[in-house]
């Protein structure tokens, strides 16, 4: 069974020209998606549970085993839909929500009957053992934190409008003083200590770690923000290299890094829930569900 991983220079590729082989909407009614495609979904980085779930159980369970997911980034795969929408031609990414391009664009999830993707995700904070002892308030400003799907896509935006993810948080905190209270309720200011976050660079968790990195700062801690892979950022929770993070999506986009170092951090609960993952089409194609891509 074929179920080839491209590589970046092919998603650079794609950036540029994808949807050239397939042509509009309007021009290509004789041809099956696929043909329209090349049988191509654009995906992200390796590491998420988002394309191993997509190549290892999405594309032989819904038998198609002649599409190919391509591996790239979070921004690589942005700039191939952006170019694919503003010339009104077909392209297929994978998808999560929250994330800016819902709000840039009308894009629509492709129904999953088989619900392979699963109901809502959440986003979890974790934290590394000990840190409750070692750094008291920043372990419960961390508990505290919580928030909405609609709050981080407003960072989120900001941040695609060319703000840099600090001054978008900064922007955000001053605009949510309320509910960025109910996060530091009871958090005593602290002077100077050092709290090492790590975090992937998908747009939601560089805005939602950007956001926790203000508030900490805020009352005395200086954070030191390390961006890795995702399979580093549990490695350096669970060996004390790092001392937390908060965009650990779960049950399935980290369930294997949760199952391999479970039992060595800790684990916060949800900061955000309502998420969504599966495959995103512009709204502008012909298609409403994964089976579709079978004909």
């Amino acid at each position: 069974m074929l179920k080839k991983l491209v590589g970046f220079t092919s998603a650079l590729a794609l950036t540029f020209g994808l949807a050239a082989c397939g042509g509009n909407e309007e021009g290509s009614s004789s041809e099956s998606v696929g043909e329209q495609v090349d049988y191509k979904i654009v995906g992200i980085d390796p590491g998420a549970g988002l394309m191993k779930l997509t190549i290892d159980e999405v594309l032989p369970e819904y038998g198609l085993d002649e599409w190919e997911v391509v591996e790239s980034s979070s921004a690589a795969m942005a700039a191939a839909l952006k170019k694919a929408y503003d010339k009104e031609e077909p392209i297929i990414v994978t998808g999560w929500s929250p994330h800016w391009k819902f709000a840039s664009y009308d894009l629509k999830y492709l129904e999953d009957p088989k619900g392979i993707y699963g109901g809502a995700e959440d986003v979890n904070t974790i934290v590394r053992q000990g840190l409750k002892e070692d750094h008291p308030d920043a372990y419960k400003l961390l508990d505290q934190f919580n928030w909405e799907p609609e709050h981080i896509e407003t960072v989120m935006n900001l941040i695609q409008e060319g703000n840099e993810p600090a001054d978008a948080a900064a922007q955000w905190v001053s605009e949510n003083e309320e509910l960025v209270s109910t996060w530091t309720e009871g958090v005593n200011e602290v002077d100077g200590a050092e709290i090492k976050m790590l975090y992937v660079a998908w747009d939601d968790v560089i805005a939602g770690t950007h956001v926790v990195e203000n508030v900490l700062e805020s009352v005395g801690y200086e954070v030191d923000l390390v961006q890795i892979d995702a399979g580093p950022m549990w490695a350096g929770i669970a060996d004390g290299s790092g001392d937390a993070m908060v965009g650990a999506w779960l049950p399935t986009t980290h369930a294997d890094y949760y199952a391999e170092y479970e039992g060595k951090f800790e684990d916060l609960g949800p900061n955000l829930t309502g998420t969504k993952l599966g495959l995103v089409v512009p709204a502008y194609m012909d298609i409403d569900s994964i089976e579709d891509l079978k004909e």
